[in-house]
């Protein structure tokens, strides 16, 4: 689905209402994560709705290093080739020489809401389901550019976690930061790592006065983006 001129979004209900993202440039396309499916078909089919090739693809972009977001991350480079791009905190886990930093085992709050996402939580917890390793070509920073999007080092939900801006789209790809499913929060609270990170996060986000949110885990948003995101930093929330 086109969220904005060059901007596809791709998404599947398993992974928690996953999302990743396709970005169209003349020399080639970007992608933002991988989904969860480890056989990579949902992004190829969507290459190829585009009358495009996978080795169209050019760069795999990962906001960080959890399966929902790296599932078809091995299939993807084999089928295109794509450099594949991450914080270099996350690689060792995309590479998988080291499992993916545990979060607690307690129910998010509002538990009716965040039940359904609770066997994602416990799995992580556990460090079971794991993905397809991978290597990563590229380590990335904070202001890195990479295809039409400059990097934000974007820590709280994990240390590595990125997120990218397209500065003449208005577009914001927060990856974990921020989430629509089951509710609009700042991630699932019980995955984020490092609370005060994740505050400083938000915080740098609501400045930059996105027209498009694409998320990780939810519908992406292109109506009122920008004062959802402040709402998460609003002295009065909650």
């Amino acid at each position: 689905m086109q969220i904005s001129p060059g901007i596809h979004s791709l998404g599947q209900t398993i992974g928690g209402h996953v999302h990743a993202y396709l970005l169209e440039e003349d020399d080639g396309l970007t992608l933002i994560d991988t989904l969860f499916d480890t056989d990579g078909h949902r992004v190829l089919e969507a290459i190829n709705s585009l009358g495009r090739a996978p080795q169209d693809l050019k760069r795999i972009v990962l906001s960080h290093g959890h399966r929902s977001h790296i599932g078809g991350l091995a299939a993807l480079k084999e089928a295109s080739g794509a450099e594949v791009y991450s914080h270099e905190w996350e690689e060792d886990i995309i590479a998988g020489d080291r499992k993916a930093q545990p979060v607690s085992l307690l129910p998010m709050r509002p538990v009716t809401a965040y039940f359904k996402v609770y066997h994602l939580q416990v799995g992580l917890a556990l460090g079971v389901g794991q993905h397809k390793a991978c290597p990563v070509d590229l380590p990335l920073k904070d202001g890195d550019r990479v295809g039409p999007v400059e990097v934000l080092h974007t820590p709280g939900h994990s240390p590595g976690h990125l997120a990218f801006w397209w500065p003449e789209k208005k577009a914001l790809f927060a990856g974990d930061a921020i989430a629509t499913w089951p509710i609009f929060d700042g991630g699932w609270p019980a995955f984020n790592l490092n609370e005060e990170q994740q505050r400083a996060t938000l915080r740098r986000m609501a400045e930059l006065d996105a027209e498009v949110l694409a998320v990780g885990h939810g519908e992406p948003l292109v109506e009122d983006a920008a004062a959802r995101v402040r709402s998460l930093v609003e002295p009065n929330r909650g």
